[in-house]
């Protein structure tokens, strides 16, 4: 990992792909807001990572050696393990919570994601974190007070479904800090792919036992839901994955990491220009406290240290990027 791009790579590929995932991991709150108003959510997030999952593989059995897809039974659990929490708990609860609570609420309340990172390694890691570190993490969760206290949050996101996204950002720091202490395939994209395959997998077994099936009606689905479906798939996992994976291997970490506290900007700007949500002065305290939480945890020199790959970030490292919404 340098500190900055590789000199044969051009110039220019860096900011692209940065700006790829700042504005695709920003916008995916609201492409799922709008897909879940005709697919139901399980469903819907379960076929997604699948689909994804399956032309990820496709494209390591056709440009990769055999050996980049061997996998063992322990690496398979490893990439369950970490799919599961990831994609299940992760974003499949944020999928379903969405069909209640406005996105920009839901994307404010995952950029805490590095905090609960925080909180565990401190609970169950062997390194000492920082108590300058510790004292930001408190001052980003009373910025998560303010957000689903009762009276201070947006009108139209009850208490139990915005309680239901701080658990989907619990789940996905779990998957975060559990990624690189257990065994998975180690070919980041066959990694990846498995990952994305077994967590929507999972969601879709989930799906049709609740039935969520009697509740899709491929014909009453709008444009606009189907839209939201393919854009999930192919821009906010397929692309921007990609993105994110090439700034993994060109760009400092402590730059890359940066996406945690520009996503929920602009998902905030966009669910208010497009769909209208509504922005309280709680949510202005919010999204400044937690954004400016998160940035100091993220840039501190003590943060800065790992290479990529590692927990510290909230990113699972290896073989998965933090944010495939």
């Amino acid at each position: 990992m340098g500190s900055g791009l590789l000199d044969h790579e051009p110039r220019w590929l860096g900011p692209l792909a940065l700006a790829t995932i700042y504005v695709v991991w920003g916008s995916t709150y609201l492409a799922i807001r709008v897909m879940v108003e005709d697919i139901p959510p399980l469903l819907g997030a379960g076929v997604r990572f699948l689909i994804a999952g399956a032309i990820l593989y496709a494209w390591l059995a056709w440009r990769r050696a055999p050996s980049a897809r061997a996998v063992t039974g322990r690496q398979l659990a490893g990439a369950a393990i970490v799919g599961l929490l990831l994609m299940f708990g992760g974003n499949g609860l944020v999928t379903v919570a969405e069909q209640e609570v406005p996105s920009g609420l839901a994307a404010l309340l995952i950029s805490s994601v590095p905090l609960w990172v925080i909180v565990l390694r401190a609970s169950y890691g062997r390194e000492r974190v920082p108590a300058s570190t510790l004292v930001s993490v408190a001052v980003g969760f009373m910025g998560v007070a303010l957000l689903v206290l009762p009276g201070d949050r947006p009108e139209g996101a009850p208490l139990g479904w915005s309680l239901l996204v701080v658990a989907a950002a619990v789940f996905w720091a779990s998957g975060s800090f559990a990624a690189p202490r257990v065994e998975r395939p180690g070919d980041v994209l066959a990694a990846t792919a498995w990952q994305m395959l077994i967590g929507g997998g999972a969601m879709v077994a989930v799906g049709l036992a609740i039935g969520e099936a009697t509740e899709l009606h491929l014909d009453e689905v709008g444009t606009d839901s189907w839209a939201a479906f393919v854009f999930l798939v192919f821009v906010g996992s397929i692309a921007a994955f990609t993105a994110y994976n090439w700034l993994l291997r060109h760009v400092a970490i402590s730059t890359v990491a940066t996406y945690a506290f520009v996503n929920p900007v602009i998902a905030v700007f966009l669910g208010w220009a497009i769909l209208s949500e509504e922005i309280t002065a709680y949510v202005v305290a919010g999204t400044a406290v937690i954004v400016a939480s998160v940035a100091f945890v993220v840039l501190s020199p003590a943060e800065k240290a790992p290479a990529a790959g590692s927990a510290r970030f909230g990113s699972p490292g290896k073989g998965g990027g933090p944010n495939v919404e």
